[in-house]
């Protein structure tokens, strides 16, 4: 407080800060890797709009997220998750407010291929049967394929860290209760993390959100079940639950915003910031959810 009073008394003294500078606001927002590189093009776009509020983004995982919003040092979390009960219960507990969900965006969760893999599509249960720790199938031979490229037709299992909302939603889809991811996979901090090293890896499968897509890997089909219609992740496919591994992308405050921060949340809700969701390859909110901000 004295360093900020001292600088704004030397502005005012010497003339030397501009009327900017002295009003200038920031915004500290972090979380979610699928959400960080659109929340980076929302912050960006929004100088425009408010050019004295700084949007500070940082990634590092939806856990992260919600640990720095419980410890009340971030003003909006992201998160490619709901918020668990027992992390309700210790941000109420911290802070003496409730968080409040704000659903930004859609987004189907891709499981990735290498562009040579020859295989069509993929089931839950064959997910499972690569991923679970109960699942026996270690080669690609084990599915009816061979994959040029792939020695030994090994699968190269590339996961996310247990930090990550993606991770907890991949496996509550793919495993359910009762279940985890089997032992030796290749954890990957980021979502980009995970795209790239499926590119460059013929044996490997992964799993991100879809707006990482590359032109050196491409989308498994995916279905609910064996014997079930598979389909790939799309914006239409996200919005209406119809691709099976969709879900909701959020920012958390706590309590209900006010000032700047609801400001950005309005605008973030709005045409203008909906129109950037599409263009980085997520689904945008419907109408009837979108707010009238500029």
């Amino acid at each position: 407080m004295k360093k900020s009073a001292l600088l704004i008394g030397l502005c005012v003294v010497a003339g030397a800060c501009s009327r900017s500078e002295q009003s200038q606001k920031m915004i500290q927002n972090k979380g979610s890797d699928t959400l960080v590189n659109l929340a980076q093009a929302w912050a960006e776009e929004y100088r425009k709009v408010a050019p004295t509020v700084a949007i500070a983004v940082t990634g590092g995982g939806t856990g992260t997220g919600i640990a720095a919003l419980i410890n009340g040092t971030v003003d909006i979390a992201n998160a490619s998750r709901e918020l668990k009960t027992e992390e309700r219960e210790a941000a109420k507990k911290n802070s003496g407010k409730d968080p409040v969900e704000h659903l930004v965006a859609y987004d189907g969760l891709a499981v990735y291929l290498h562009k040579d893999n020859p295989i069509q599509s993929l089931s839950k249960q064959q997910l499972g049967c690569i991923y679970g720790e109960k699942g026996t199938c270690t080669k690609w031979t084990d599915l009816g394929v061979e994959v040029p490229g792939c020695a030994g037709q090994e699968i190269v299992r590339v996961s996310r860290q247990n930090n990550s909302g993606t991770y907890a939603y991949f496996r509550e889809w793919v495993l359910g209760d009762g279940q985890d991811f089997k032992m030796g996979s290749r954890d990957m901090q980021g979502s980009k993390d995970v795209v790239d090293l499926v590119e460059r890896t013929p044996c490997a499968i992964g799993y991100s959100g879809m707006g990482y897509k590359t032109p050196g890997i491409r989308f498994a089909c995916v279905s609910k079940a064996d014997g079930v219609p598979c389909s790939e992740p799309s914006v239409e496919g996200a919005i209406t639950g119809k691709y099976p591994i969709s879900r909701g992308l959020y920012m958390y405050t706590l309590g209900e915003p006010a000032g700047d921060v609801a400001k950005y949340l309005a605008w973030v809700k709005s045409d203008a910031a909906q129109a950037i969701v599409e263009k980085l390859g997520y689904a945008p909110l419907p109408a009837d959810k979108r707010s009238r901000a500029p």
